[in-house]
């Protein structure tokens, strides 16, 4: 397991310009700590010690503010970010190399006791705040817009923003982008309003 952790805090280093030593990523860094607690919780979870292991995620959730299902299922070199406020449901399965900024729900919308958390794919990067409800499937190296609500599945490299988050016609190249979007993205809700504009003031000005 340490050897594991080793490599995920690398894989922490790679994607954060901020991280000068791996001593400071296991230090100073809520959201591995959070990675740590939820891989001891969930090892407990399978193992049938599952009050204990929601005892422990709860004490975790208080100090690295990462709420973590311990029943979820996380791949490897997973990143949250700033870690503040990120929830992971218990349905929820999260590929490898991912990345996860602040604010991010991975919520489930459904009462009933089977799937209904969000699937992510190796690769994603979700924006700060960005909200995954239900149980869709976002698509290996796709990207999610900051604060972008996401209800429908999303496909692989594809970009998507907004709320609800549409896809951009940007395709996502797989390479790591620091919150999912650049100055190039055009949330399409705002395209549309623009477009809406462009026609309305084409009819005031035939008046």
């Amino acid at each position: 397991m340490f050897g594991k952790l080793i490599v995920e805090a690398k894989s922490i280093r790679k994607r954060d310009p901020a991280a000068k030593s791996l001593l400071e990523v296991f230090l100073c860094y809520p959201g591995f700590h959070a990675l740590i607690c939820y891989r001891i919780n969930h090892f407990l979870w399978k193992h049938g010690f599952r009050l204990f292991a929601r005892f422990l995620s709860n004490a975790a959730r208080a100090v690295t503010g990462v709420d973590i299902h311990p029943a979820a299922r996380i791949g490897i070199n997973l990143f949250i970010d700033h870690a503040t406020g990120v929830v992971i449901g218990e349905t929820a399965e999260i590929g490898r190399n991912v990345t996860i900024y602040h604010g991010v729900t991975l919520g489930g919308t459904s009462l009933h006791k089977g799937k209904r958390h969000p699937t992510i794919g190796n690769n994603v990067v979700i924006g700060a705040g960005a909200k995954i409800l239900g149980p869709l499937t976002v698509g290996n190296n796709a990207r999610i817009g900051s604060n972008a609500v996401v209800l429908k599945n999303v496909a692989p490299n594809s970009t998507v923003v907004g709320v609800p988050a549409k896809a951009t016609a940007k395709k996502s190249t797989g390479s790591f982008m620091a919150y999912a979007t650049d100055e190039k993205d055009e949330d399409p809700l705002v395209k549309e309003i623009r477009e809406l504009k462009k026609r309305l003031d084409a009819l005031e000005n035939k008046n």
